[in-house]
């Protein structure tokens, strides 16, 4: 019996389930504007379609024939607005509740949604409450929680924002990825893919099982894309790939929304809107790169007597991103990453600033430089603390783009870091109108560790001799001559504070003492 059709009597399918006022209907209106969405399923669980939905089905799907065998895999590629979640859900209830698994004794069944963030995984949750709410159906549900809903049937439906972890050893009769090309980790550089590799042990022995991948496109690159780009058109295979603008899968949505869309920024609105994947969007850096500057099981390394430190930082208000501080040294020609500290909110700036210049001070360093979008208050709070801070001239774009020769070089040393990596991985080289390029995380992602690090290692890797930016540790304090005055050394000690800040010195004066020290 086909998977779409329920086991029992009547031989209800899901597109009819989906039509019958007593089940889904309700949830469904208007009910002409869910006609595409109708083909997909029907395409999904291999049911019969008529003349007109099979030329549907072939638009949507670039395939020549209807599917002789139920999917084991779907891949819906649809603009924003389209249905998207509702769809996930029915998918989710629908396995869940009207099919018959062969479970052991004390075995439960689970229906896996994964969504970007808690939010929207709750979202897919209250449909999935919604759509078991309707009369026939009422009984069914035994408990609910935030995060799950259970049937009496040793079925339940479960949400989580997007990590790998937990999915194996669980009996999965089905899995659903929302927003899959949006899915960010800072613990993967490619959740996506592991989650996908999660899923697809923990389905393989279950008949029937469903893994599903719904969300609208990004760049060209990724999981969803890879699965696009493989069976897209492909009438072989039990993985369908159905892919469809915004108006074309909800028409219910104003025309003249997409139209205001491409006039404001065609690039993103034909992703978001039309479903396309992005062209001018490609990875920053890859994944060799970054894994050839990585020292294996380096995760810190301890102050020296013979090198000269440079620190960065990227502050943070304390009530949405992270705080990073990160130290580097240059060495033989190679920039070598020595430390990266990272605060996430919520905390107290004032109380980041005072442990972070410790930590600058145990490396030697008086002196650090900020992000250039940093507010003023971080100058004062790290003067207070006792460290000279100043501005980034450039953007965090241009210091990535600085960044990539030293990566692609391997002419620098990354600690072993994983929320390093995966944050320089996920950052983005975009083409504007102008052909000017930047570069910057995506949606929803963060690149907090990974701008302080670069600004540390372009610091590093500077080849002024006399740039004021580092400290080298001395045993001994070394007693300055300036024009024939003698003074007390500016790096009394590897934790001392010196009140005479570098900056406020003539930088003539500057490079003729780093000179004279071997500096």
């Amino acid at each position: 019996m086909s998977v779409g059709r329920l086991e029992g009597p009547g031989g209800l399918t899901i597109v009819e389930a989906l039509r019958d006022g007593r089940l889904f209907s309700p949830y469904f209106e208007p009910r002409d504007s869910w006609g595409a969405w109708e083909v997909f399923l029907e395409a999904a669980f291999a049911l019969p379609m008529t003349a007109e939905e099979l030329a549907l089905f072939e638009k949507h799907t670039g395939r020549s024939s209807a599917p002789a065998a139920p999917a084991r895999e779907v891949v819906v590629v649809a603009g924003r607005r389209s249905g998207k979640s509702r769809i996930a859900s029915l998918l989710a209830v629908w396995q869940a509740a009207f099919r018959k698994w062969r479970l052991s004794p004390g075995e439960v069944g689970t229906f896996l949604c994964i969504a970007v963030d808690k939010r929207q995984a709750a979202t897919v949750l209250n449909y999935c409450r919604a759509l078991l709410e309707a009369p026939m159906l009422r009984g069914l549900v035994v408990g609910e929680s935030a995060e799950a809903i259970e049937l009496r049937n040793r079925v339940r439906i479960e949400v989580r924002a997007g990590s790998h972890r937990g999915v194996r050893g669980v009996t999965l009769i089905g899995a659903c990825l929302d927003e899959a090309a949006f899915l960010r980790s800072e613990e993967s550089a490619a959740p996506d893919v592991e989650l996908y590799r999660a899923l697809v042990p923990a389905t393989a022995t279950v008949p029937g099982a469903l893994i599903a991948m719904i969300s609208s496109p990004y760049s060209r690159r990724g999981l969803l894309y890879e699965k696009f780009k493989r069976h897209w058109a492909r009438d072989d295979g039990d993985t369908l790939v159905w892919k469809g603008t915004s108006r074309e899968l909800n028409p219910t949505l104003p025309e003249r929304l997409v139209e205001e869309a491409l006039e404001a920024d065609e690039s993103a609105a034909r992703a978001e809107w039309l479903a396309e994947f992005r062209s001018d969007l490609e990875a920053f850096v890859s994944r060799e790169a970054v894994e050839a500057c990585t020292v294996p099981g380096r995760l810190e390394l301890p102050p020296t007597l013979d090198a000269t430190y440079r620190a960065f930082c990227d502050p943070s208000g304390g009530s949405a991103d992270s705080f990073t501080c990160a130290v580097a040294h240059g060495q033989g020609g190679v920039a070598v990453l020595d430390a990266v500290r990272e605060r996430r909110p919520p905390f107290s700036p004032d109380a980041v600033v005072a442990e972070y210049a410790e930590l600058l001070r145990s490396y030697g360093v008086h002196a650090v430089r900020a992000d250039r979008y940093a507010g003023a208050w971080v100058v004062e709070a790290f003067a207070q603390a006792g460290i000279h801070c100043e501005q980034s001239a450039d953007p965090k774009s241009v210091l990535y783009g600085n960044l990539l020769p030293l990566l692609n070089g391997a002419r620098c040393e990354l600690l072993d870091h994983p929320k390093l990596a995966a944050q320089l991985l996920s950052l983005e080289r975009r083409t504007a109108r102008g052909g000017r390029d930047s570069i910057d995380h995506g949606p929803g992602g963060h690149d907090d560790v990974a701008n302080a690090a670069c600004g540390a290692l372009l610091l590093a890797s500077a080849q002024a001799v006399g740039e004021p930016w580092g400290a080298r540790l001395s045993p001994t304090p070394t007693r300055r001559v300036i024009d024939g005055e003698t003074r007390e050394p500016y790096w009394p000690s590897a934790t001392g504070f010196d009140a005479d800040p570098l900056h406020d010195r003539d930088y003539d004066d500057l490079r003729a003492e780093f000179r004279r020290n071997g500096w």
